[in-house]
């Protein structure tokens, strides 16, 4: 497969789950795919990061922001022609993006900055903080995640993505994610 960081077109509606650490976008991903039996993309990044942590026991490096990122949009690219009238994404390179600013003392690869920006999505699903947070072998900001929500809803207002934040439990994210998909579909 070609390696690029563009999306295929499609006529889809695509919706991107979008939010800091252990929010609740990979179970709201899955959810919503299923109510709209479609596909649904998974964040690349969590498999590439636990392999490489369960190999040889490291985390991310700015290195591998690339990878993620070309990783990413693989799948993506894959899974749209699959996608009936709407696609999930379980993250997007605007998120990776943010990682990278946040983890890498404000640097992003120029390339992963311009497709960030350029790739489009209709709608941004932003997960609130308010519910507990889970640890495992890649998450490490139990203490930051106001700071890190802050950061991710700047990136959405900064980059003019339309977007609207989930807040509760998982059902009321759902009822509130299915009715703005719906008017979306409605027009």
């Amino acid at each position: 497969m070609e390696k690029t960081l563009e999306q295929l077109k499609t006529n889809c509606l695509k919706v991107v789950l979008f939010g800091p650490e252990s929010t609740g976008k990979t179970t709201l991903s899955r959810q919503l795919a299923s109510h709209y039996k479609t596909v649904w993309v998974p964040e690349f990044a969590r498999d590439y990061l636990q392999a490489k942590w369960d190999k040889e026991n490291k985390i991310c490096t700015y290195d591998d922001l690339l990878a993620i990122a070309y990783g990413q949009m693989a799948i993506e690219n894959s899974k749209v022609a699959k996608a009936n009238h709407v696609l999930f994404c379980d993250t997007d390179l605007l998120e990776t993006k943010v990682y990278s600013e946040v983890y890498f003392d404000g640097k992003c690869d120029k390339l992963l900055n311009e497709y960030a920006l350029k790739n489009h999505y209709d709608l941004y699903l932003l997960t609130y903080i308010d519910i507990p947070w889970e640890k495992d072998d890649l998450r490490d900001k139990p203490n930051d995640r106001e700071f890190m929500f802050n950061k991710f809803e700047e990136a959405l207002i900064n980059a003019k993505k339309p977007y609207i934040i989930l807040r509760g439990d998982q059902e009321t994210r759902l009822e509130k994610a299915i009715n703005q998909i719906n008017n979306l579909l409605k027009k």
